[in-house]
């Protein structure tokens, strides 16, 4: 089982986003801590350009093996070539791989461990952790140049509406992806119709891209060390 966690510099939305205090350490020290704690985990690695992210990073404790290409450092570069490209880097064969990103501070190692669970227990090539969704997309319309309003999903006119009868929704909350390296090679992609989901609560799926969101995390890690202490 091989760890990636993807960090790249030069984020938009906050400075330095994956190295910003959040009570007390620098944002990425969550997922690396989250990920050392994990029962199955066997390697856990950085992929970054950025030296200042790597120093961070190897500070507490996370092996940063090689520097990312810049060409995988732009805003349109995307994640699953990343984990290609560390696959490449690393000299051993894995079976699986786990990205996890920093930009979700809340997420623990048992939440890592119950997502691979579900993978090997369900026999899937992947898996992901996803949450439920705040406003169901039964709810949801779009508006032409008219503003005229139109459902985004049509349903039978006897369906109901009320929140209590909806089917349960999901969305990804970015803070999982596993696969089977061999499988992923041939999808090029962690989702797919056999890929299986790992629920986790609304208030561990924080994903940081603003400020605001910052301000988020830490309400609920205050809660959750509260919590401890009592």
């Amino acid at each position: 089982m091989l760890a990636v966690i993807p960090a790249r510099g030069g984020s938009k939305g906050i400075s330095n986003k994956n190295i910003v205090p959040l009570m007390g350490k620098p944002l990425i020290n969550w997922t690396i801590e989250a990920a050392k704690s994990s029962r199955y985990i066997d390697r856990l690695i950085l992929s970054s350009d950025d030296p200042g992210i790597c120093a961070v990073a190897e500070s507490a404790g996370c092996e940063v093996p090689f520097a990312r290409r810049k060409a995988l450092a732009t805003d349109e570069a995307k994640t699953i070539d990343v984990v290609f490209d560390a696959l490449d880097q690393m000299p051993r064969q894995f079976d699986l791989v786990i990205v996890l990103q920093p930009t979700s501070p809340l997420r623990t190692a048992s939440d890592i461990d119950s997502t691979l669970e579900r993978l090997i227990e369900s026999r899937a090539h992947s898996a992901v952790s996803v949450t439920a969704v705040r406003d169901h997309p039964y709810l949801a319309y779009s508006m032409d140049a008219e503003a005229r309003m139109e459902a985004l999903i049509k349903l039978d006119p006897s369906t109901s509406l009320r929140r209590q009868d909806l089917p349960p929704a999901f969305v990804l909350n970015g803070a999982i992806y596993v696969a089977d390296i061999a499988w992923l090679v041939e999808s090029r992609s962690f989702i797919s119709p056999e890929t299986v989901g790992y629920e986790m609560p609304q208030s561990r799926s924080v994903d940081i891209d603003e400020e605001a969101d910052l301000a988020v995390a830490e309400q609920m890690l205050r809660v959750t060390v509260s919590s401890a202490e009592e």
